[in-house]
């Protein structure tokens, strides 16, 4: 191969989550002398932070410049969303690239609409999660699957991060299997297999001594369900009443949530810390590391807990099954359940020894298999059998 080939990547918005760091990862790290690396993406939100700043804007060969396109953001408009696709389009058949990559439910839309008109060669979608549940109303989600169906037959890979939403998706009729890849979330795990040597430095910071300290990192919007957590606090607190619930995130809901715990009289056992960037400091305090969510793909606070060495106590949605096995790498719960997830909580606390077993165990888990280096490798692979089958 005498040139790079081009790769274009398109994600809504670089919000900080999973998505986010999943693409500005690819863009930094994919082999540059075998790819050459475009993202695109619209603009965050209020309240929802920006991944790059997050980050540092840090890059193997100088930062990542994203392309800008205001209108690719989160909201949907029938009126926007035809001014995006020809923004789109038109930057499609500027930089003419071999391959187009798209992330998230709106960039997947406009993206391979216009990767079509185009006539781009290799079309690849990624679905981090799905809006299929827990997101809109069933009016709306039947539309969203309609919309899938048929961007599914313009696509000539369909990548899901787990065999669980693997079966979600294609049972939804969406794609045929063949279609389907199932490539596991890849991070940069390397903070978090520290976490030994950075114990002590959250609770120095905080000024909290010994108290049992529960942690959640999470966006804090609708499909999350933190409200869950803090319902399962009023629980845990009758029999460990020095516990500390840290909540790190932001969002929408922040608010709400501040006023909730106020509502619930546990305000002086919560604290928010908004966005940080410094996580693999505060993953090795966590006593106990939890997920709520409604939904989720492959959740990245959960690897980055196991790679820790953190016990976990996380609700059994989307993958989070594939990632932790009761009672062996972690604690699951139903959906929605406040006293399975109080009852894991106090397991947790409760059992020191076993749940460091766990902590152990959960890190062989998700490295070195979870790690970017195995990320790259194996879409470099599936972009290069793409592209040499087009040629054919």
């Amino acid at each position: 191969m005498s040139q790079p080939l081009k790769v274009m990547r398109l994600i809504a918005r670089l919000n900080i989550g999973g998505p986010a760091i999943h693409t500005t990862l690819l863009t930094e790290r994919l082999n540059p002398a075998r790819f050459q690396s475009q993202l695109v993406t619209g603009v965050e939100a209020e309240n929802e932070g920006n991944m790059l700043e997050l980050m540092g804007e840090r890059g193997l060969n100088g930062p990542i410049e994203p392309i800008i396109i205001p209108s690719l953001g989160r909201e949907i408009s029938p009126k926007s969303d035809l001014q995006t696709l020809r923004e789109v389009l038109r930057l499609m058949r500027r930089e003419k690239p071999q391959i187009v990559h798209t992330h998230t439910a709106k960039a997947g839309f406009v993206g391979r609409l216009a990767a079509r008109m185009a006539r781009v060669p290799v079309v690849v979608h990624t679905f981090h999660g799905n809006v299929f549940k827990g997101y809109f109303s069933p009016r709306k989600t039947k539309l969203f699957i309609s919309i899938e169906k048929n961007l599914a037959r313009s696509t000539d890979a369909i990548i899901v991060l787990s065999e669980q939403q693997r079966n979600e998706i294609l049972g939804l009729g969406i794609g045929r299997a063949e279609q389907y890849r199932v490539i596991p979330l890849g991070l940069d795990l390397s903070p978090f297999l520290q976490s030994e040597k950075l114990r002590g430095e959250l609770r120095q910071e905080l000024q909290i001594d010994s108290a049992p300290l529960i942690g959640i990192v999470a966006r804090l919007v609708p499909i999350k369900a933190i409200h869950l957590l803090l319902e399962a606090a009023v629980q845990v607190l009758k029999t460990h009443p020095q516990a500390i619930f840290l909540i790190v995130g932001d969002g929408e809901l922040r608010t709400a949530l501040e006023q909730q715990s106020r509502d619930l009289n546990i305000q002086n056992n919560v604290r928010f810390l908004g966005f940080r960037s410094d996580l693999a400091r505060l993953y090795a305090d966590f006593d106990v590391s939890v997920l709520c969510s409604l939904n989720e793909g492959l959740p990245v606070a959960v690897i980055e807990s196991l790679a820790s060495a953190r016990p976990v106590v996380a609700t059994n949605v989307g993958g989070v099954g594939d990632l932790i096995k009761h009672q062996k790498t972690g604690w699951l719960c139903p959906s929605q359940d406040v006293n399975a997830l109080a009852e894991g909580i106090r397991f947790v606390l409760e059992n020191p020894t076993q749940s460091a077993q766990w902590g152990k165990a959960g890190r062989e888990r998700v490295y070195p298999s979870l790690d970017i280096a195995r990320l790259c490798g194996d879409l470099e692979k599936l972009y290069l059998e793409l592209w040499e089958a087009k040629k054919k």
